[in-house]
């Protein structure tokens, strides 16, 4: 079972890069230069929203100092429009400008044509059953977390 349990986790960090390069190459078939493929994760995982760094960061499971610093530069690039959210001064809403929008609906785009692909070689339930038991496997680490700061 622990080798079976290593080998999961391995999968899991080979599968992410893996993603992390689809992205990649999606960007250079585009001829686009000026963002990386994490900061596009970060543009599609804001899609339509407004959303502080910190909820960005809680909803999309980010590195509090890589969000802003990949904010930082999207709102550089033109990809993010920044403001101060009106009821807290201190609080600063990030946005996609009209730049992001459009990378996001290309790399949905994307998305669509690698569902059309791989639909062809597995079912919806059989994704279905792979996101149950990594749901299940985030469940157990997250109690894992929360069971050890008890004891603590």
């Amino acid at each position: 079972m622990k080798q079976i349990y290593t080998d999961s986790i391995l999968m899991i960090e080979r599968l992410h890069r893996r993603f992390l390069d689809v992205i990649k190459t999606e960007l250079d078939r585009l001829k686009i230069d000026d963002i990386n493929n994490v900061q596009t994760l970060i543009l599609y995982n804001i899609s339509a929203e407004q959303l502080t760094i910190g909820e960005l960061t809680n909803r999309g499971y980010y590195l509090g100092s890589n969000v802003s610093y990949n904010v930082k530069k999207l709102v550089e690039n033109t990809y993010l429009m920044q403001e101060r959210a009106p009821h807290d001064k201190r609080s600063t809403r990030i946005k996609l400008s009209e730049k992001g929008l459009d990378l996001c609906k290309k790399i949905d785009e994307l998305y669509q044509r690698n569902v059309d692909s791989i639909s062809k070689e597995m079912s919806a339930a059989s994704l279905t059953e792979l996101n149950n038991t990594l749901s299940q496997l985030e469940r157990f680490w997250t109690d894992y977390i929360n069971n050890i700061y008890k004891i603590k």
